[in-house]
């Protein structure tokens, strides 16, 4: 999700998701927060399998804003254009729903599609109905939740991340981004510390540079910093 140098200079409140914004608005936002790697994705990847839905892994490199099927180097499309990709895109797999209506798998490539072109609310819907059919895949609630954030639903993305550590206390990926959206979206710092001391207790087996990524986010929550990563 790479974007100008300049916009990973925006201050903590531009990234900060309101219900009620304007699509613009939540449009920027997500850029912004993807650029930086700051929220919602698959930190963690690497130490948890194969089982991330969408490849926002390393927070720095390996997440893009341009969407699927764009040349490299294209000017972004506007939301409604990206809604366009995304809706061809998704035909054939919403074709083969018609039939299938509860194929789990055939609805998170759904929500992935409509994800990776910023339909945030969409990709949710989708997700959503993934998970009523297999409601413990942590994975799927995890990206349901980062899709609620960018779509301005602060409290809804909490409660989803919340019930898949239900399942999954120890998830790393889950503890990431529950601690991400308390520090940026609710400004509660000491529950984004408190996520991400669990995480560090849970899951001693990560890569000691990715320990040291979040040992660097707690020091900036406590000294009310905003977030950055590199």
């Amino acid at each position: 999700m790479t974007q100008p140098d300049a916009a990973a200079h925006q201050s903590q409140s531009e990234m900060m998701p309101a219900a009620g914004w304007k699509t613009t608005q939540v449009y920027a936002m997500a850029v912004v927060c993807l650029a930086l790697g700051l929220a919602l994705g698959y930190l963690f990847r690497g130490s948890q399998g194969k089982t991330a839905t969408v490849p926002v892994a390393n927070a720095t490199t390996e997440a893009s804003t341009q969407p699927e099927g764009m040349p490299a180097g294209h000017p972004m499309p506007t939301l409604e254009q990206m809604k366009k990709i995304a809706d061809t895109k998704a035909e054939p797999l919403l074709t083969q729903l018609k039939a299938d209506p509860k194929n789990a798998s055939l609805l998170v490539q759904v929500g992935k599609i409509y994800q990776s072109t910023h339909q945030f609310k969409d990709a949710a819907v989708y997700y959503g109905k993934a998970l009523e059919v297999n409601p413990k895949d942590v994975p799927t609630r995890t990206q349901m939740a980062s899709c609620m954030y960018y779509d301005g639903d602060v409290d809804g993305a909490i409660s989803q991340l919340q019930l898949a550590l239900q399942d999954q206390p120890k998830d790393a990926n889950s503890l990431f981004n529950l601690g991400m959206i308390k520090w940026q979206g609710k400004n509660d710092g000491p529950g984004a510390i408190a996520a991400w001391q669990k995480l560090l207790k849970t899951n001693p087996q990560l890569e000691e540079s990715k320990k040291a990524q979040v040992q660097k986010l707690i020091a900036q929550a406590q000294a009310g910093q905003p977030a950055t990563l590199n």
